[in-house]
């Protein structure tokens, strides 16, 4: 936890007034019982009224001044911790931000999501209590202790009999909870888990009429976080009536030997109620403590979730020494390049060796599982290879910085990802300076511009979330105008036609050829009409190359293709 308040660096001033004005209020609380004092054994037992008054609005300014210091620290308090908050989360996404796929499969999206909301929470809040309480608790217990000596230091020896019991008591009940805490944020992120896949997959939990197995995984995952939270409620709600158990004991012990105290004639009753108010306030601060102390337990395991997350390092880096490259030309090539995912039996890919260059373009084809999108996805460096290289413009990827590498690349991926906004916003995410007119221009060549201009709005119809108002034809129309906005130097459409009617794809891949004049195309399909008239086709099978030409030298040569074309086309085409 250490660790992350190095992160309040930019409000060390705003902690240092906040400590400063707790400070204050704890001396002032600490004032008010010698006030009381001098009131009942100078003021009413003399009766000297023009001293009560003096005194009381002494005691009222007092009051008034810890009302005032403590509702300053609260609110300075409020923003250290809010944008502290604010700062850590900014940090965790950004480094999240720049994890591989394989970082994302570690981790999972939900815990992710848990450590940047419920997480942050949890260490937010033990921040808020440190910033109160740091000064605020130790003052109280050091000066009442001290105060309360100096009144009688022999009913002082009731309070400190009384301190280990409380001290021994948080200390077990923090002990108790430490696991349950650990455990109450796995199943939070379990719930969360099967929530996001039942609101996501909901046409499919419908369609299979599998609410019934869905809502019982849900009351599952909901029961296990219930049952650990109570569990956790329960041992923390034993605190403030043991601690008030305690205090009101040593409450009726100060009163029992104190009275014994003033008939002897050794402390006046006004020193006997100081005596109580600074009993209380020590008792206080040891309950002020003991929160503290079992709220950190589980701000200390959110903590160290987070450092997880801030601590992993991206599998994908950019190396030291960076190639700076601007605009490139194209000319892809793979060497002999493997690849396995991380706990795999077996490689994905093994030994491919192919190159694409600018004007062509280059298909993919094989059956499910051959490692097509696997291939693509090396590209853009979201996976790097185990073996071989892969070479833009004779420049191996894995020297260039990613920024540089995925700036010349116009991606669509094998399922189109639409964000909340309008279809123009989502077509700009390609290139968010792109004018009205690229942004038409690239809609026109996917395709797209039919569907749109008959929606409402057009081009400023909002998309909603997941794009759940649109077909998934319309989806990859619109995700490969994202693609082709960019006007890149290298084109990699992963399955983004397997959506489209046969016209629409013919279509489009005439309009792409005149587009893609000057670039290089790479596209995975499972149709051997959408990529009949490509220069060159790679076919994979099992992760390893089974042939490489174009559709008719393949049909000549390569059995694997013969029998994927024979599986799709007509006899006479065949033929």
């Amino acid at each position: 936890m250490i660790k992350l308040f190095t992160l309040l660096k930019p409000y060390r001033i705003l902690i240092a007034v906040v400590l400063l004005l707790t400070l204050l209020q704890a001396l002032a609380q600490l004032f008010l019982p010698y006030l009381m004092a001098n009131i009942v054994d100078k003021g009413i037992v003399n009766g000297d009224i023009p001293y009560i008054i003096k005194i009381g609005g002494i005691m009222l300014v007092v009051a008034a001044a810890i009302v005032t210091f403590s509702i300053l620290a609260s609110f300075y308090s409020s923003k250290i911790t809010m944008g502290f908050g604010k700062i850590l989360r900014e940090k965790m996404f950004s480094h999240v931000e720049n994890f591989s796929l394989q970082g994302f499969d570690k981790i999972g999206t939900s815990s992710l999501i848990t450590r940047t909301t419920n997480d942050i929470m949890q260490v937010q809040q033990v921040l808020t209590m440190i910033l109160r309480i740091l000064i605020m608790a130790p003052m109280m217990f050091i000066g009442g202790i001290i105060l309360a000596f100096s009144t009688d230091p022999k009913l002082s020896f009731i309070i400190i009999a009384v301190i280990p019991i409380i001290v021994l008591a948080i200390i077990l009940i923090a002990k108790k909870g430490m696991p349950l805490f650990k455990k109450m944020q796995k199943n939070l992120d379990r719930l969360n888990l099967v929530l996001r896949e039942g609101l996501a997959g909901i046409r499919v939990i419908r369609s299979f009429n599998r609410m019934d197995h869905e809502r019982k995984r849900f009351n599952e995952a909901n029961l296990d976080f219930a049952n650990t939270a109570i569990k956790v409620n329960k041992i923390m709600a034993t605190v403030t009536p043991f601690m008030m158990f305690v205090l009101n004991f040593a409450i009726i012990g100060i009163i029992w030997f104190g009275s014994i105290r003033i008939s002897n004639g050794h402390i006046q009753v006004g020193d006997l109620m100081a005596f109580i108010q600074y009993a209380m306030q020590i008792m206080f601060s040891l309950i002020m403590s003991s929160m503290m102390i079992i709220m950190i337990p589980r701000a200390s395991i959110s903590a160290g979730r987070i450092n997880e997350v801030l601590e992993s390092e991206p599998e994908i880096k950019d190396p030291e020494q960076v190639n700076q490259i601007g605009k490139l030309n194209g000319f892809v090539n793979f060497e002999q390049v493997s690849f396995s995912y991380p706990g795999a039996e077996e490689p994905v890919l093994s030994d491919i060796s192919f190159s694409a260059k600018p004007g062509e373009v280059t298909a993919i084809i094989g059956g499910i599982g051959s490692g097509k999108s696997t291939l693509l996805n090396l590209i853009p460096r979201f996976y790097d290879v185990d073996q071989g290289a892969i070479t833009i413009d004779g420049v191996d990827v894995r020297e260039m910085a990613q920024t540089d590498l995925r700036k010349n690349i116009g991606y669509a991926p094998q399922k189109a990802t639409l964000f909340t906004g309008t279809i123009a916003d989502n077509i700009r995410y390609g290139k968010d300076t792109a004018t009205n007119e690229e942004v038409k221009k690239a809609a026109d060549i996917a395709q797209a511009t039919d569907f749109i201009s008959e929606t409402k709005d057009g081009f400023e119809s909002i998309v909603a979330q997941k794009g759940a108002n649109v077909s998934g034809g319309q989806k990859q129309r619109i995700s490969i105008a994202r693609a082709l906005v960019k006007k890149s130097s290298i084109y990699v459409f992963d399955d983004s036609f397997s959506a489209l009617d046969f016209k629409t794809d013919a279509n489009l891949r005439a309009s792409l050829k005149e587009e893609t004049a000057y670039s290089t195309v790479l596209m995975v399909a499972q149709r051997i009409s959408t990529i009949v008239d490509a220069d060159k086709i790679i076919v994979l099978d099992k992760g390893m190359l089974a042939g490489v030409g174009t559709h008719r030298e393949l049909m000549e040569t390569c059995l694997v293709y013969q029998e994927i074309a024979s599986s799709q086309l007509e006899e006479e085409e065949t033929a």
